[in-house]
């Protein structure tokens, strides 16, 4: 009877996840924030960014603000993505289930950005295309990327009117969770692909553009969820 006892006691006790269970959990809530943050918290309206001023003689920082212009719909990855079979396979091989882009510019209307999230299966995933995209120099804030895969999203009616595939000058790269997180930048005059880093400014500018926006929207994706718990009892 006492044996039964305490055996009946501990259908009553809290429950404990095993770490494998725990991992599982964790990873799936990170894996659901796409479809439960808004798209206007997901994409913020106006993202504050730095131009670091030690490259341009300025002591400190500059403190810049890109604003958001549009926000497409969701699109699959083979469409989102524009930089030849390879890179698409890579996203394929990841497990790419989507793709959300929104559009920006800086507070000078000359610069315009289209970032873009793709869904990934995994956080392994997520990092293994940061690397491939970035030549593995990739840190947690990312990197510039050789790979120039966004397909950009243009806007009528404002700076990125005429922004396409032609007018991508760069690439920023960051893996967030099992998000990838990309974003392409160019000019707003919508001049075709121009060796831009022969500009030492116009590089810094829109590399701290692409570099901002991305790290700000990619942040908040692979966050970690609070320890998961159960309340215990039966139903648990």
């Amino acid at each position: 009877m006492a044996a039964a006892g305490y055996g009946i006691s501990q259908q009553f006790m809290p429950r404990h996840f095993t770490d494998a269970q725990r991992q599982r959990i964790e990873a799936w809530e990170v894996g659901q924030r796409w479809r439960t943050t808004p798209k206007t918290r997901l994409f913020p309206a106006r993202v504050h960014y730095d131009l670091v001023g030690q490259q341009i003689g300025v002591p400190g920082s500059l403190k810049l603000l890109a604003r958001r212009l549009g926000i497409a719909k969701q699109a699959p990855c083979t469409r989102a993505a524009a930089g030849g079979k390879n890179l698409v396979s890579m996203l394929d091989r990841d497990g790419c289930q989507t793709v959300l882009r929104a559009t920006y510019t800086d507070s000078s209307n000359s610069l315009v950005l289209t970032v873009g999230v793709a869904v990934l299966h995994s956080e392994e995933g997520a990092t293994s295309a940061a690397k491939y995209l970035t030549g593995d120099t990739a840190t947690s804030d990312g990197a510039t990327s050789n790979h120039v895969l966004l397909r950009p999203v243009s806007v009528p009616g404002t700076p990125a009117a005429a922004f396409g595939t032609k007018q991508r000058q760069l690439a920023w790269v960051v893996g967030s969770g099992s998000y990838l997180v990309m974003a392409t930048a160019g000019y707003a005059d919508g001049r075709p692909a121009v060796p831009v880093a022969s500009d030492s400014y116009a590089y810094l500018e829109m590399t701290s553009l692409a570099r901002g926006v991305a790290v700000e929207i990619a942040a908040p994706l692979g966050v970690p969820p609070p320890v998961p718990h159960c309340p215990g009892g039966p139903g648990c």
